[in-house]
């Protein structure tokens, strides 16, 4: 994990990768293995069960790095890649088989994404992501985990969760709204 990063954008050392330059896939589990870890933990508790699914993903990813287009990011394909792996193993895990009716897809909802996020707000949801989300449905974890913390826009989370970006907006107030009542609740257990 020494090596210095190249100044290749992912998009370019995947274009290498499918001309055949396998070795710089390695720079691409080094940019992207810790981000996944943590992404991870967002949905599992066991550090092994994380590790090896991660190991799993750079694996799908290595083995579907020719059906990438190096015209888009690079980094939305790989977390969709993530995502489906996690659930998965969330499904597996869950000794609950009956699946919920998401009512976030069932209704349209306009695309509303502030161009401008103030910082001020930026920084108290990764105080209050960090403390709240074991607390929160998995739907709401992720969405805020992939927005505040992965910087990721509506668009590239759409792409993500294969949801409609009407979808991520509303589902990531109702995840805020979730988040700040979690907070709430600890804050006066704390007082």
């Amino acid at each position: 994990m020494n090596r210095v990063q190249s100044e290749k954008t992912d998009e370019e050392i995947v274009l290498l990768v499918q001309r055949g330059d396998t070795e710089q896939f390695g720079e691409l589990v080094e940019r992207y293995e810790e981000k996944l870890l943590r992404y991870g933990r967002k949905f599992l508790s066991r550090r092994e069960d994380i590790q090896d699914i991660v190991q799993d993903i750079f694996i799908s990813t290595y083995q579907n790095i020719q059906n990438f287009d190096t015209l888009q990011r690079f980094s939305p394909w790989i977390y969709r890649i993530a995502h489906n792996a996690f659930v998965n193993r969330l499904k597996k895990n869950s000794y609950n088989p009956l699946i919920l009716v998401d009512f976030d897809t069932l209704v349209s909802h306009p695309v509303y994404e502030d161009p401008a996020p103030l910082e001020r707000e930026q920084k108290e949801m990764r105080v209050m992501i960090d403390r709240g989300l074991e607390e929160l449905a998995p739907k709401y974890r992720e969405i805020l985990i992939l927005h505040y913390l992965e910087d990721m826009s509506y668009k590239e989370i759409s792409d993500i969760l294969q949801i409609p970006g009407g979808t991520v907006g509303i589902r990531l107030k109702r995840a805020k709204e979730a988040l700040k009542k979690v907070y709430e609740t600890m804050n006066l257990h704390h007082e």
